[in-house]
């Protein structure tokens, strides 16, 4: 963290300690993510120049795991926080849809509305009792909550159970289907990857994010200087969990069909392996990690049934020589040619 990042309130910018700053901070996340934005905002044109529309099936389901991704990258990657209940929330905002949808509220607004509100009081209550503890008592205690949440899903037998509930259509806006159409869908869900990019980026940026980063680099110093880390740790949860609720959200709607499967143990793991792979604490990172991980999925899954074999060595390989993650790569790379 340089010093600018530390001159917080009347503090001396020397009182935490100093990190080379990557060269995807700023202005290069700001043209990374450009870039992002900008290659899926013309996807459609792919799509229909080599008439392919499962090319926007498959890409809005990447961004909705990337926007899951991104908000985990909050408290992983600026918080330190390794969370293993993550994926609870894409459940609770996925049930959120199908359980209202049930009672006859389909409209996108109110669903999406109830699912930040329940996830955010989740992440609350459970972010209250988890940010007590620290290290592997923080990453146990947020899988126990996420396994009771997805037990809890799978005790509902009015809403499926274990089996999981069918949604009879897409969500709609003020009574109207305009999420039927894969486009609209597409760049609905891209609408709300870019916002919650900047929100991000912003938050980050801010004296808020400053105090975060400081926590995660030395706690004690933070504390030291008059800054108490547990109310800005539950507020990036809460702003986190709300995040992975609204993903959640979209990819009930695009499967039009939720199941507790959505959140256990594996798929929190799965949104951590995406933000390790993007990149850390980067932002951008996390959205290239998921476009990675799973078009490699799909990729190997092509090759062999026994595709989760050949992931986990290239996720070992990525581990043991890449620092950083495709972001730190990419930084490497950019630092060699204006070198």
């Amino acid at each position: 963290m340089s010093a600018s990042d530390l001159t917080l309130a009347g503090e001396t910018p020397d009182v935490a300690p100093q990190r080379r700053p990557s060269r995807l901070d700023g202005r290069g996340t700001a043209l990374a993510a450009g870039l992002i934005f900008v290659t899926l905002a013309l996807l459609p044109l792919l799509a229909t120049a080599i008439d392919d529309q499962f090319l926007l099936v498959t890409a809005t389901r990447i961004m909705i795991f990337a926007l899951a991704a991104l908000s985990l990258d909050l408290i992983l990657g600026y918080g330190a926080l390794v969370s293993f209940g993550h994926a609870a929330f894409i459940g609770l905002g996925a049930y959120s849809v199908a359980i209202l949808a049930a009672h006859g509220i389909d409209d996108i607004l109110v669903q999406a509305a109830v699912a930040i509100l329940v996830c955010s009081l989740f992440a609350f209550v459970t972010g209250a009792i988890s940010l007590r503890t620290k290290g592997v008592y923080f990453i146990m205690i947020t899988l126990a909550f996420g396994q009771m949440a997805y037990f809890f899903m799978v005790s509902l037998s009015a809403y499926g159970g274990d089996d999981g509930i069918t949604l009879a259509a897409r969500s709609t806006l003020f009574g109207a289907p305009v999420l039927k159409g894969n486009l609209t869908f597409f760049y609905v869900v891209l609408a709300a990857l870019a916002l919650a990019f900047v929100a991000l980026r912003a938050v980050v940026g801010s004296r808020f994010g400053r105090v975060l980063r400081g926590t995660r680099d030395n706690r004690v110093r933070m504390q030291a200087i008059g800054f108490a880390p547990f109310p800005y740790q539950l507020t990036a949860y809460v702003i986190a969990g709300a995040i992975a609720g609204l993903a959640g959200v979209f990819l009930a709607n695009q499967a039009e069909f939720v199941s507790p499967a959505y959140m256990s143990w594996q798929r929190s793991g799965e949104l951590i392996v995406m933000v390790v792979l993007g990149g850390m604490g980067t932002l951008v990172g996390p959205i290239a990690g998921a476009v990675a991980f799973l078009l490699l999925e799909d990729w190997l899954a092509q090759i062999s049934e026994h595709w989760k074999l050949g992931l986990g060595i290239f996720l070992v390989l990525l581990v043991l020589f890449t620092r950083g993650g495709i972001a730190g790569f990419v930084s490497r790379i950019a630092g060699r040619g204006t070198s």
